[in-house]
């Protein structure tokens, strides 16, 4: 986990217990099948959801959860998350970056050379401005799309410029508390610098509160395996 070029993500060994995560990012078909609205400023029912917080992203897992008979995770009153539980949650930042290598170590999960980037994601130099259809693009080796570009994943972390320095080598989960969430992968007004497998980012999780909303960031849903 880490990239040796960005001054908050040394390199560093991580071990995340088995989960499974969606194939493809949460689309405005789903979220508006499961909370009744879409928010979304580029509609259309495949294209990824965006200008959602992230607790409107938890609030999807929970009541895709329900919707499945599963356990929520999430309390609405602290937004703690039960890890225990069977039901959707947002990934963990090393589950995220785990996923989105691999079992790659270079800077993309294709490689190490940005000119390819192009063949599996949505970013500033191809996207026409906007979001697009989740699968266009190639996977990465595990079969999951879009997982560079198109729009920023919501992790369930806080982010701390530091956290890496202590944090634990087993199922690292964030610091318990901060006042913005990771986001991770790159969106499509975005650099190939910012698509890159160990690059971090971070957002207030109510900034589509603030202004018109903003229409990058997107998530797609994780669950943990059973023993």
């Amino acid at each position: 986990m880490g990239d040796k070029d960005e001054v908050d993500a040394m390199p560093h060994e991580v071990v995340v217990s088995s989960f499974y995560m969606d194939k493809y990012l949460v689309t405005q078909e789903q979220y508006q099948r499961v909370c009744g609205e879409n928010p979304s400023r580029w509609k259309g029912d495949k294209n990824p959801v965006e200008q959602v917080r992230w607790s409107d992203a938890v609030r999807f897992c929970n009541e895709r959860s329900r919707l499945e008979g599963l356990q929520p995770c999430y309390d609405v009153e602290t937004w703690q998350c039960n890890f225990d539980a069977n039901g959707y949650r947002l990934p963990t930042e090393a589950e995220w970056e785990y996923a989105c290598r691999a079992g790659t170590q270079t800077a993309y999960f294709f490689g190490s050379n940005p000119l390819k980037l192009a063949d599996y994601a949505w970013f500033d130099k191809n996207s026409g401005g906007h979001p697009h259809p989740v699968g266009q693009k190639r996977p990465n080796p595990w079969g999951l799309y879009d997982m560079c570009g198109n729009v920023w994943q919501w992790c369930n972390d806080f982010y701390q410029v530091d956290y890496y320095q202590e944090a634990p080598q087993e199922n690292p989960r964030g610091p318990k508390n901060g006042e913005t969430k990771v986001v991770r992968g790159g969106a499509w007004k975005f650099s190939a610098q910012n698509c890159r497998s160990g690059y971090r980012y971070n957002e207030n999780p109510g900034y589509v509160d603030v202004c018109f909303g903003y229409d990058i960031y997107g998530f797609r849903c994780v669950r943990s395996a059973s023993p």
